[in-house]
């Protein structure tokens, strides 16, 4: 049996925590959970006694430690593959990859003016790049429900990890109050009704942390 260990941050705020540990909790592979409060004096001494990268996530079994979320989806499609992580179908699965990738490394005025923070709500306040990758995500979510969706509510069907990387952005367009498309009010709507969603939520809740932009 697997023993894994995800070191994550805050869970209010902590995005790139919620992407690997939703993507666990989906599958159903069980792993020990160590969070590691944001912001604090000895937050980067916390998280530098499990990684020299000083960043949350961290996935680690025995000696091997991964510290990037989609270095760690990867890790464990190869490590569980009968839990599907990536899409079945080769074309399906490129592209899945290819949107993980573009989320792992754009919307960086997305991220700047929506930070992740589940327990509030603030009207929208996005200038013209902010908007431009509201509507490229949007273009996204419909492109992969139109072509690969059938099968179920997720951008290829069933859950898969390119959801995972989605997952935080579907709490910023409620956080925020983000007018949606109804494909994509949809899709938020089904990943912020996954069980999973629901418990980090109500961890997030429980938290007393108040971090200040």
């Amino acid at each position: 049996m697997a023993d894994l260990t995800l070191v994550i941050g805050t869970k209010n705020y902590s995005s790139w925590s919620l992407r690997p540990w939703i993507a666990l909790k989906v599958a159903g592979i069980p792993f020990k959970e160590v969070v590691i409060r944001l912001r604090q004096p000895d937050t980067q001494a916390q998280i530098l006694k499990h990684s020299a990268a000083g960043k949350v996530p961290i996935l680690k079994e025995g000696d091997l430690t991964i510290w990037d979320s989609l270095a760690i989806l990867e890790y464990l499609s190869d490590r569980f593959p009968g839990a599907n992580l990536w899409p079945a179908d080769l074309r399906a699965r490129a592209i899945a990859r290819a949107v993980s990738a573009e989320m792992h490394s754009g919307f960086g005025p997305l991220r700047q003016q929506l930070p992740m923070d589940i327990r509030s709500r603030f009207p929208l306040q996005a200038d013209e790049a902010a908007q431009g990758d509201i509507d490229r995500m949007q273009e996204i979510w419909k492109d992969c429900r139109g072509r690969f969706g059938a099968g179920g509510k997720f951008l290829f069907g069933p859950f898969t990890a390119a959801d995972a990387m989605f997952a935080p952005v579907a709490t910023r367009m409620r956080t925020y109050g983000v007018s949606l498309d109804p494909v994509s009010g949809a899709y938020c709507e089904a990943i912020l009704g996954l069980p999973a969603m629901r418990e980090w939520e109500a961890s997030a809740a429980a938290e007393k942390d108040v971090i200040v932009a």
